[in-house]
């Protein structure tokens, strides 16, 4: 039997009746010719004869008895693939703003938590013969830095589908008994104190820079009595408190209580065109997307009315993963807060203020909260830490630290996937939104020669998505008009030499 990790398991907890966790792919596939298109039949045969190359989507739940402990892996006796994969046809004409609606309403239905943690659908009836597929997976089964790169295991690199043996793999998970569980809910119970102790002791020295994130009335004030405290009570700890940590998130439409209704949007940008930058200017890919999505937010905000005078807090995500954790999905997903210069009304001092929060982002994680609090919240009882997930106390456990949105970036495919002979035009992730995390997400994947962006959220709280996609595209231009003159960056800043991506 394989027990979920904690984080795994705080993903579970933080799912409430307007908040899912999973995360998604939606891959757009080329035209075919009449008659010759993708089947939902093709495609659970396709996935018939691949999914014992990824383990865990065949993996459900097993929960341990009354809540005590947290729950296990084990492998399904039956997948049924005809629950799993299933299609959905457009109604005419098919247009992008409606594949974009379709998902919208597919990603904010639940993962069903009886069955393994995934879903596939074949979207039919798009403009120009084209179709769709959209996957989402849960993040306790697959990160979603790597859900795309596992799901790629499904599709091919070359039109003529290759041939995979079939091999169950090693990693299969049997049902635990119940006596097994309880006994180790019990180790578990007797190791707590110990634990408590010890994530407390490391925890204590970072309460001051916790506190004054907080988004309460008085936070500043707690910081200070935090800080008073830490100095009195835990002089012994060797650990020094935090500094240079980014700042508070500031008040934002789009932060607020989300509902489960949600908004998706997508575009592609040209890769090429993103790499220019970069080189012309000297900084990396993960500088430019991050400059794009401030320039975004800011005309976002001074379109609403609410341009404010500090920068906003992000999230970035990164995962640490080795090739033997991916087999039993063991991951570790950290976020990297960064602040987002929306008050800098220059393109390019812009980008270089990106640049400088992304390069300090490293120094500040090391020491930051957010991972010392999710590490606290994995020391509590499960049934008590599922009670704190749905009270406002939850963003001190949850492993989203209170920020006003998240803005994730990945490397994809360089070379063009298919589906049963069908060339992928697109692959634009779609991730998930919360009251803690925002309500507001943007994540972006490159594949092939363009650079795939999708934009997520709660519908109540930001209903033109699509405003933002379009705006993307002048960001862009906006940068690129700055390598015309590469003087226009450089003077208050000392020469940098550019980083691979």
């Amino acid at each position: 039997m394989h027990q979920l990790s904690s984080l795994d398991t705080q993903f579970l907890d933080a799912e409430t009746s307007t908040t899912s966790t999973h995360v998604g792919v939606l891959s757009v596939l080329g035209p075919t010719t009449p008659g010759g298109g993708l089947t939902v039949q093709d495609l659970r045969t396709l996935a018939d004869g691949r999914l014992h190359l990824v383990g865990p989507l065949r993996w459900r739940l097993q929960e341990v008895p009354l809540g005590l402990d947290r729950p296990y892996w084990v492998d399904s006796e039956f997948l049924d693939l005809g629950y799993h994969i299933r299609e959905v046809a457009l109604t005419g004409p098919g247009t992008d703003e409606q594949l974009a609606e379709q998902i919208s309403a597919l990603a904010a239905r639940p993962l069903s938590r009886d069955r393994p943690l995934w879903e596939c659908y074949l979207v039919n009836g798009l403009t120009g013969g084209r179709q769709a597929i959209y996957t989402k997976v849960h993040p306790a089964v697959i990160d979603g830095l790597t859900a795309a790169q596992a799901l790629a295991v499904l599709m091919d690199t070359t039109p003529r589908p290759r041939t995979v043996p079939h091999r169950l793999s090693d990693e299969q998970y049997q049902a635990a008994g119940t006596l097994g569980m309880l006994g180790n809910s019990a180790w578990h119970l007797a190791l707590l104190p110990a634990r408590l102790m010890w994530s407390s002791a490391r925890l204590a020295p970072h309460l001051p820079a916790l506190a004054r994130a907080l988004t309460v009335p008085g936070a500043d004030l707690l910081g200070t009595l935090a800080g008073g405290l830490t100095r009195r009570a835990w002089r012994w700890s060797a650990a020094e408190p935090t500094t240079g940590a980014p700042p508070a998130p500031p008040d934002t439409p789009f932060n607020g209580p989300a509902t489960a209704r949600r908004r998706f949007a997508f575009t592609s940008l040209p890769l090429g065109e993103v790499e220019a930058v970069r080189t012309s200017l000297g900084f990396t890919v993960d500088d430019v997307v991050t400059a794009l999505c401030t320039t975004v937010l800011r005309r976002w905000r001074i379109d609403h009315d609410a341009l404010p005078n500090t920068a906003l807090t992000a999230a970035m995500p990164i995962a640490r993963r080795t090739d033997a954790q991916f087999a039993a999905a063991g991951h570790r997903l950290s976020l990297l807060p960064i602040a987002l210069p929306i008050n800098e009304a220059d393109p390019a001092r812009r980008l270089h203020k990106v640049h400088t929060s992304l390069t300090a982002a490293p120094q500040r994680f090391h020491a930051a909260p957010a991972t010392l609090v999710r590490d606290f919240g994995a020391a509590l009882p499960r049934a008590l830490r599922g009670l704190i997930s749905r009270t406002p106390l939850r963003a001190l456990i949850m492993p989203t630290p209170p920020v006003n949105l998240i803005i994730s970036h990945a490397a994809g495919p360089a070379r063009p996937l298919y589906a049963a002979g069908i060339e992928v035009t697109g692959n634009f992730p779609v991730s998930a939104v919360s009251d803690v995390a925002g309500g507001i997400t943007i994540a972006a994947m490159s594949y092939g020669r363009h650079l795939d962006v999708g934009i997520i959220a709660c519908r109540n709280l930001v209903p033109d998505v699509w405003d933002v996609t379009g705006q993307l595209h002048q960001a862009l231009s906006e940068l690129t008009a700055c390598t015309r003159n590469v003087r226009y960056l450089r003077p208050d800043r000392p020469p940098h030499r550019p980083m691979s991506r």
